[in-house]
């Protein structure tokens, strides 16, 4: 089972404070054009397990594309799905939404298009992706290997990296530097919070919003330039 210890404490955030985070730490993450397709509203956290698609070939392993990662998958794992953000073939179905909800998965990214949403609904697995669509991925595409390193709209994710997504998008964390991100995050959050309370009690959004809130992500230089 994934460390449910870590991912209750991804869910204390949502992903533009997980990605604020990212920034004061240097780092890239965030990805752009990924929304919930099912069960919008819903925060998820988790491990990514990866799969890497591609057009296909001789030589690939004779097994649906995600097979093989759900079967890997354990408890509370995300399954994450290079698919190089094509939206007029699906990369993920119905079938493999039934099998990664018995397996415990509690989520599936697709850098580009998936079928069966209203299936993967009613199972109750979200499901973020570029776009929905009824084409077939038979004969189109083809699992390349999962569990490997993929490329999910230009970031770079490892198997054993974390993500938080909601209905702000998605982001990935590195798995080497997550103690870093879950600590910069809680600060952020915590000052936000107090932000919050300010804007509340009725104090001028000029003056809670100032120089102190623009300069709170000032860090080293981001990583991805």
């Amino acid at each position: 089972m994934a460390d449910a210890a870590t991912i209750e404490k991804l869910l204390r955030f949502d992903s533009c404070t997980i990605s604020d985070a990212l920034d004061k730490l240097g780092l890239g993450g965030a990805v752009c054009g990924l929304m919930p397709l099912t069960l919008p509203g819903r925060r998820i956290a988790g491990r990514a397990v990866t799969v890497k698609l591609g057009a296909p070939m001789e030589g690939l392993p004779k097994r649906h594309l995600g097979a093989g990662a759900v079967m890997a998958a354990e408890r509370g794992d995300i399954i994450v799905v290079e698919h190089r953000g094509r939206a007029d073939v699906s990369g993920w179905g119905g079938l493999l939404s039934r099998g990664a909800v018995k397996q415990g998965v509690s989520a599936v990214i697709v850098d580009g298009a998936c079928r069966d949403i209203d299936e993967s609904r009613d199972l109750g697995l979200p499901i973020f992706a570029r776009a929905a669509v009824p084409v077939t991925a038979r004969g189109r595409v083809a699992e390349h290997d999962f569990n490997c390193p993929v490329t999910i709209a230009g970031i770079a994710v490892m198997p054993g990296d974390w993500l938080v997504a909601d209905g702000s998008g998605v982001v990935f964390i590195p798995a080497s530097r997550l103690d870093d991100v879950i600590a910069v995050a809680g600060d952020i959050l915590a000052r936000e919070s107090l932000m919050a309370r300010d804007i509340d009690d009725g104090v001028p959004i000029g003056e809670v919003m100032g120089a102190n809130y623009e300069d709170m992500l000032k860090g080293p230089e981001r990583a991805d330039g």
